[in-house]
């Protein structure tokens, strides 16, 4: 797991003009404060190689989130096992897991291969399951969904991100980025150029932080199911009229 939240300020944003960054607020929204804390956001990324496009995006995600006042943690995905492996006890395992848990919101980034995300990002996302000690880690948390591609510009993985976000019960925001020829768009610091693309990213983390602090002070009264409510009511039922314990 890493962190970057040194870099709160603008002084590791070359890229950025000063004057027009803003850093989204309860104030600026006009609603009214009542979590305190820093949005808490997760990034995830699909790539174990030692030059990893898709990882060098997410922190740049990660330092412009800093500078928007958001908390970030950055996972690695090194020696995870494969999902099929039924290895829930493993510690990277433990390790991601309590990181959903912990967010608020995510960021997932992934190359594009063969047309779609990676399956290091997939096992990522299979190892988040849809319910946790009946806790569900994901539903009602916000989602931004990146690519990066080797070639030509393409949506293939974002919109997949999209599908899976949506199965996971998460709020995946309207904007998203897609990074074509990845290798041309990072300098030999592996830091992003300046580019329209890399504003896009600061679009999509502006926004995510927005749709965070909107939503995670009532994420429990939109994910409020009336199926639910009635299969709850419906066990409570049974329990107090049951004849013998």
């Amino acid at each position: 797991m890493n962190s970057l939240n040194d870099f709160s300020d603008l002084n590791d944003l070359p890229n950025i003009d000063a004057e027009l960054f803003e850093q989204p607020s309860c104030e600026r929204l006009g609603i009214p404060q009542n979590a305190e804390h820093a949005p808490k956001i997760l990034l995830l990324y699909g790539s174990l190689r030692e030059r990893s496009f898709s990882r060098l995006a997410v922190e740049e995600a990660a330092r412009l989130l800093n500078a928007m006042g958001a908390e970030t943690r950055i996972f690695d995905p090194r020696g995870l096992p494969l999902p099929d492996s039924e290895d829930a006890s493993h510690p990277k395992v433990d390790e991601l897991r309590q990181l959903a848990q912990w967010a608020e919101g995510m960021v997932w980034c992934s190359p594009e291969r063969h047309g779609a995300m990676t399956g290091i990002m997939k096992a990522q996302i299979d190892w988040i399951p849809l319910a946790l000690g009946g806790v569900r880690p994901t539903q009602g948390k916000t989602l931004a969904v990146m690519q990066v591609c080797g070639g030509s510009q393409s949506f293939n993985t974002v919109n997949q991100l999209r599908i899976l976000g949506r199965w996971m019960r998460m709020l995946t925001i309207p904007n998203q980025s897609s990074v074509p020829k990845a290798f041309m768009e990072f300098d030999d610091n592996d830091r992003m150029k300046p580019s329209p693309f890399y504003d896009r990213i600061v679009d999509v983390m502006e926004e995510l932080v927005k749709f965070t602090i909107l939503v995670r002070d009532r994420s429990d009264l939109l994910t409020d199911r009336y199926s639910e409510r009635k299969e709850s009511a419906e066990e409570l039922s049974k329990r107090v009229n049951q004849r013998a314990i």
